[in-house]
């Protein structure tokens, strides 16, 4: 059950990622569009800027946990057995001890934003704390998916952002075409 929960946030945190991408991409359409037509989208650049941090931070968990997040492995793909699962134990203990620390401060500076009630500066005045909650939960969420690895990784595991190895030539062929990993 709690498998099913967490494979499900991992998506929507994805699917928020991609919403956040066509959100961009309306927004500099209207804004470009407009410029020819004399209509303009009051702070459209404060809020295509805001959905950027979003498709950014939602994006991480997902991209993560699919094994297309960029990984530089030169070590820890030269190694096999328990020596590999040592090292991939501390790179994640490593990155989210990391993810945990960046996740803290940015809550503290959207709590911060709230307490203090920042605004935006723009036509439209926008509390900060709001575009600021959008990285505080996307990096939340990658911090629960590197937990996550941890532990399957800690029981013996193989981690979920490590591809099965290709069971054929045409399998590997395929997927260099496609530009995956190996």
């Amino acid at each position: 059950m709690i498998r099913r929960f967490l494979d499900a946030l991992y998506l929507i945190s994805g699917w928020l990622s991609g919403i956040s991408l066509v959100a961009i991409f309306l927004l500099m359409m209207f804004l470009s569009i407009g410029r020819e037509i004399n209509f303009n989208i009051p702070s459209g650049d404060d809020f295509a800027s805001w959905a950027l941090v979003g498709m950014a931070f939602f994006g991480l968990a997902h991209t993560f946990k699919r094994g297309e997040m960029i990984r530089v492995g030169l070590l820890i793909e030269r190694l096999h057995g328990r020596s590999r699962q040592v090292a991939e134990l501390v790179s994640l203990t490593v990155a989210s001890a990391f993810i945990g620390y960046f996740t803290w401060q940015t809550g503290r500076l959207a709590h911060d934003s709230w307490r203090f009630d920042d605004m935006s500066t723009g036509v439209v005045s926008v509390p900060l704390w709001i575009p600021q909650l959008a990285m505080v939960i996307g990096l939340g969420i990658l911090l629960i998916a590197l937990l996550d690895e941890l532990i399957i990784v800690a029981r013996g595991g193989r981690p979920t952002y490590q591809p099965e190895p290709p069971k054929s030539v045409e399998e590997l062929v395929e997927r260099v075409a496609q530009g995956g990993g190996v």
